[in-house]
């Protein structure tokens, strides 16, 4: 299949590459895509975006692309959601994949819906999985209802958009004898430019992001906290630990915190090894985001909070007076 002809059977990855890095989620979906496109009877396509971006196109086919589409800027600029959704929607309607995959990430989450919006076609967000069905069709799955209910979309627009999220599926195993094609397409610094200064202002007011699903502890926040304030003696604890903060979605409502830190249904799905809940009381939004951390800890006043029921240990008591004696501790361990 030569690049310009497309079918409606191939699949298009997008792999997220910000500040100089792939994120993980992009190996997880193309072990998806890979599955996806064999089935179809389709090529696996991946398309990356940015400065230094062609060095990582080996790597996308030893992990499952069969073609690698790489932008590459003439220079190091910040990254633009206007830019790559450009890029995407004129590669979209030059090869017409069946489906186009992102990761459920802030930055997925943010360039999804405005390349769906461009095409006029739909979008699923935060999807568990998509598989193919017996008549060919194209099957979403996804949490209905604070995941209380699974639902599964079928999608009849074409292609079908589907944002997945990070740490559901396994990536391949890197196989450094695959082969496949790269086309390296150039952005002119022109065209770099003309949307760069909408970013100068949204630089200022972002505060630094955290990933806080790769974090192997966190100590998480919620109702219980009196005032913004305490949450530096969580942010002491996790520090002591090795960890980060998390807190569940009333302290991002109230705005102690950013979103990027909200663990829950409708904010990041996490699994650490170790799961500290201070205050929280286990809404069936925030269980649906950390039930399936190797260990939870709660700290709660009430024996009765729905969280006690899923923690491997649950301290009933005030989080006012075990976090302080917790840190004693373990300051005491490092001296």
């Amino acid at each position: 299949m030569s690049h310009s002809e497309g079918t409606p059977k191939d699949v298009l990855v997008y792999a997220e590459y910000i500040d100089g890095k792939v994120h993980p989620v992009t190996y997880e979906l193309l072990s998806k895509g890979r599955e996806l496109a064999d089935k179809l009877g389709g090529s696996l396509i991946s398309v990356i975006i940015g400065y230094g971006s062609s060095k990582y196109s080996e790597d996308l086919i030893w992990s499952g692309a069969d073609k690698v589409f790489a932008y590459e800027f003439d220079e190091d600029v910040k990254p633009d959601v206007l830019l790559h959704k450009d890029v995407l929607v004129n590669l979209i309607n030059e090869i017409k994949p069946k489906i186009v995959l992102f990761g459920a990430t802030p930055w997925g989450r943010t360039l999804a819906p405005r390349v769906a919006a461009a095409l006029k076609t739909g979008l699923t967000a935060d999807c568990l999985d998509i598989y193919i069905d017996d008549n060919g069709d194209v099957i979403q799955v996804r949490p209905a209802f604070t995941g209380n209910i699974i639902a599964h979309i079928k999608t009849i627009t074409t292609p079908v958009m589907t944002t997945i999220r990070y740490k559901v599926f396994k990536p391949l195993s890197k196989d450094k004898s695959r082969k496949g094609q790269v086309i390296v397409r150039k952005i002119d610094k022109a065209h770099l430019m003309s949307k760069e200064r909408l970013f100068e202002i949204l630089g200022k007011v972002k505060e630094k992001e955290v990933n806080i699903a790769d974090a192997e502890i966190i100590v998480a926040g919620g109702r219980g906290l009196k005032r913004k304030e305490d949450l530096k003696m969580l942010e002491e604890l996790a520090n002591l630990l090795g960890g980060v903060v998390g807190v569940s979605r009333p302290l991002v409502d109230s705005g102690w915190c950013s979103k990027d830190r909200q663990v829950g249904f409708s904010g990041n799905i996490v699994k650490p090894r170790i799961y500290i809940a201070c205050g929280i009381s286990g809404s069936p939004q925030h269980l649906a985001g950390m039930k399936d951390s190797k260990i939870i800890i709660s700290i709660n006043i009430d024996p009765s909070a729905p969280i006690i029921r899923y923690s491997d240990l649950a301290v009933v008591g005030d989080l006012y007076e075990i976090v302080p004696k917790l840190i004693e501790e373990l300051k005491k361990l490092r001296r």
